[in-house]
């Protein structure tokens, strides 16, 4: 369950990511959804991430917290035309994903 939790808590971090981008680039009463959603996300994403860590040695569940949100969130800024979606950048991407199953592996 906590590896579950940690995942999902990964998931978050690259939607509080891509909500404080649109934050930044809103101006007001626009930015207070994509704050608000940052917010409760990054709360969320952070307390997940300390659940998980009751059970998972730190230095692992902190690594696969935060390869879970760079690849989601690079994910994301390709899909939405943010970032160009080269070859070595997807190759990168993807040795990241692997490294993050194999501390699950590993663990």
């Amino acid at each position: 369950m906590s590896w579950l939790i940690l995942v999902l808590s990964g998931a978050l971090e690259a939607v509080w990511a891509a909500a404080l981008h649109r934050a930044a680039q809103a101006s007001g009463k626009r930015r207070i959804a994509p704050s608000i959603l940052f917010l409760v996300s990054v709360a969320a994403s952070t307390g997940g991430l300390a659940l998980a860590m009751q059970t998972i040695p730190t230095g692992t569940a902190y690594a696969v917290w935060v390869g879970v949100g760079v690849v989601l969130t690079s994910a994301y800024a390709m899909a939405s035309k943010v970032e160009r979606p080269t070859a070595a950048r997807l190759l990168l991407l993807t040795g990241i994903a692997a490294c993050v199953v194999g501390l699950k592996v590993v663990a």
